[in-house]
């Protein structure tokens, strides 16, 4: 268990503020696919299917950390960081960008469309209009 301060909230995170630098997200997805593929035990179909359901281990990850940073279970107080949420969230992105790479080698471009039709329905067009219908 770390001795560092433990925030009570996300807005309390008293993390660094930079990163250790620029990368090229893609880049390192390919690479990271790379890797995985030439060190797999699993290949195929199975394979896949076993990089999808990574994800559910991952955002479990996600929950065992935000229940240590709150507290919440009165055996264990608090035996995680905000920070430790953050690194999580992290780990989600990083193994669902993956598993869409596995899914497609165009993986950049299925997520940019993606990401695109999320924010058009989401936070409407450029001209302030919502999508779908009027704005309340």
């Amino acid at each position: 268990m770390s001795t560092q301060p433990r925030p009570t909230g996300p807005a309390e995170s008293t993390g660094p503020a930079e990163s250790a630098g620029p990368t090229d997200l893609w880049a390192t997805v390919d690479a990271l696919w790379s890797w995985l593929d030439a060190n797999s035990a699993h290949g195929g179909r199975e394979g896949l299917l076993l990089r999808v359901l990574k994800l559910s281990e991952e955002v479990g990850e996600v929950a065992q950390a935000v229940i240590g940073a709150t507290g919440q279970n009165p055996r264990k107080g608090v035996s995680h960081t905000w920070e430790d949420v953050q690194s999580e969230l992290c780990d989600v992105a990083i193994t669902a960008l993956v598993a869409l790479r596995t899914l497609t080698p165009d993986a950049e471009t299925v997520f940019a469309g993606q990401l695109a039709r999320v924010a058009e329905r989401s936070v409407g067009r450029a001209d302030g209009g919502a999508v779908g219908g009027a704005r309340g």
